[in-house]
């Protein structure tokens, strides 16, 4: 079954680099993936976005970008107010958010719909890394929400691109993993480790 995720992150974020991290993670585990950029006039700081497809029976033929995903994740909170990520998600989808603010007040202020999820991946990040470059942490948030892959999966790309320091980027995104929450109803408790 294919999946598809977008990410939004600003540039020096490590979007791109998230991408390819996840859809190294499932050729290693025998499956068909792509990860993918957009390109344009983006300078650190500025909103990019990239694209991953992930198939356990099927090569991949479209190389199109990907406007309505099965996961949204937005890596910069702030980016809510520029981006419409309720737009691309699809029916039956989720959107992922680096915030410290609950779901109700995402799903009142910015009109993200049910499922949402969230993980404060800037504060493990910093804690973790010692920067607030998110795109590794929120990898398991991505994994928590849709295990694509087996988060053990990541330690082979992560140590190919990080070298030494491969385990702090595995560490943190299993923090993230287990700091994810999934918020169904509003009147519910979210699901997640707390």
């Amino acid at each position: 079954m294919l999946t598809e995720i977008k990410f939004h992150g600003r540039g020096g974020q490590g979007a791109v680099t998230s991408a390819e991290m996840l859809a190294l993670a499932a050729i290693g585990e025998g499956k068909y993936a792509q990860g993918f950029p957009t390109f344009g006039p983006e300078r650190r700081g500025a909103p990019v976005m990239s694209f991953v497809r992930i198939d356990d029976e099927a090569p991949i033929r479209t190389r199109a970008e990907i406007l309505r995903a099965d996961v949204v994740v937005v890596m910069d909170f702030t980016l809510l107010r520029a981006i419409n990520a309720a737009g691309g998600v699809k029916k039956g989808g989720i959107i992922i958010v680096n915030t410290k603010r609950s779901a109700r007040e995402l799903h009142e202020g910015f009109g993200l719909p049910l499922p949402l999820a969230t993980v404060d991946a800037s504060t493990i990040a910093l804690k973790f890394l010692g920067v607030n470059i998110v795109n590794t942490t929120m990898l398991g948030s991505i994994l928590k929400v849709r295990p694509l892959v087996d988060i053990e999966s990541l330690e082979d790309p992560l140590k190919h691109r990080f070298a030494d320091k491969w385990e702090k980027n595995y560490l943190a995104a299993k923090k993230a993993y287990e700091e994810t929450l999934i918020t169904v109803e509003l009147s519910a408790e979210p699901a997640g480790i707390k």
